[in-house]
């Protein structure tokens, strides 16, 4: 089967001015002698997608996310390496790859603010030359689904963000794209909504088959949405797998939480770190590599009764967090 997406060793570099020197004489030097750098944004990347898979693409910021995310669009074309979306060339392809791929950036828009979400999907027709009885089948459909029948005629000002995002979703999805480019769908919704865009975009994926490559910075999006991550550190590859597997393979502690008769536990233990302590309830950060669970349990019984414990992994930006760490450290050393 084809990838969806696939990069084999593409490169890209920026010439950017270099930073003006301090000094009145060093700035009118710079005036006319001013130098250039080479910044490598991306370097020699390569990864591959399998159609309807859900993958997240993640990195700090200054990473190369944006710079691969145009390439796959065919905004920019790498200075080397090959890139191919949908079995297209999209540097060269891009009119073909447009009627393919759909986009959905959190903080730009492509509705009418002042016009009702109806009339930007009878525009989006029109670009995408859908047969109209197509496209108005298409459009209640995809109402149906993101519950947006009452608001289809409502000035897009008058909406709030949540019912935006879902009109901006329906708008990528009216030509049926193959793939879609998700760049922060949910930032600035409210906990209710960034659950429900969470779960349209799972089950429309997976009813469509359709190809999603979000970048968020918000691990629930990763976590509720995708099966896998790709994450880029300085324009390289540096974890490409489930995202079962990166909390497998970086998480090294666990959270307990112990309700105790006691009111206070004392528990000093290689390993152990006391979070909170109070209330007859203690938390606690377990290094299980230095000190196994049943151990801290063995050591808070002695003190007091249990009557209730929770066990639970460090969240997941917590082990995202160290892998970027961990790589800084790296490229300090090398």
């Amino acid at each position: 089967m084809q990838p969806a997406v696939e990069l084999h060793q593409v490169s890209k570099s920026f010439r950017v001015r270099r930073a003006r020197r301090a000094g009145v004489g060093a700035c009118i030097r710079d005036l006319f002698t001013r130098q250039m750098d080479t910044v490598l944004a991306v370097d020699q990347l390569s990864f591959s997608i399998a159609p309807g898979e859900r993958v997240a693409f993640i990195g700090p910021n200054g990473a190369g996310k944006s710079t691969t995310l145009k390439m796959l669009a065919g905004i920019l074309q790498p200075d080397s390496g090959d890139v191919r979306v949908l079995g297209l060339v999209p540097s060269r392809q891009r009119r073909q790859l447009a009627f393919q791929i759909g986009t959905v950036f959190g903080q730009r828009s492509q509705l009418w603010y002042q016009l009702p979400p109806r009339d930007t999907f009878e525009l989006l027709g029109r670009v995408y030359e859908i047969d109209q009885r197509e496209h108005r089948r298409r459009i209640e459909a995809l109402l149906a689904v993101f519950e947006l029948g009452k608001l289809i005629d409502t000035p897009v000002r008058h909406l709030s963000l949540g019912e935006r995002m879902r009109c901006e979703i329906v708008a990528s999805l009216l030509h049926s794209p193959r793939m879609l480019f998700l760049d922060e769908p949910t930032i600035g919704l409210d906990v209710s909504a960034k659950a429900m865009i969470r779960e349209l975009l799972r089950t429309e994926s997976e009813r469509e088959r359709v190809t999603l490559l979000l970048t968020s910075h918000d691990t629930g999006d990763m976590e509720r949405v995708c099966r896998r991550v790709i994450v880029i550190h300085r324009g390289q590859l540096l974890w490409n797998g489930s995202i079962t597997a990166l909390r497998r393979g970086y998480l090294k502690t666990k959270r307990v939480t112990l309700w105790s008769e006691a009111d206070h536990l004392e528990l000093r233990l290689p390993g152990v770190r006391v979070l909170s302590s109070g209330a007859y309830r203690t938390e606690l950060e377990v290094a299980v590599e230095i000190t196994p669970l049943g151990q801290v349990v063995d050591a808070a019984v002695r003190q007091a009764a249990i009557r209730d414990m929770a066990i639970e992994d460090a969240p997941l930006d917590e082990v995202i967090r160290d892998l970027y760490a961990n790589a800084e450290r790296r490229s300090a050393t090398s």
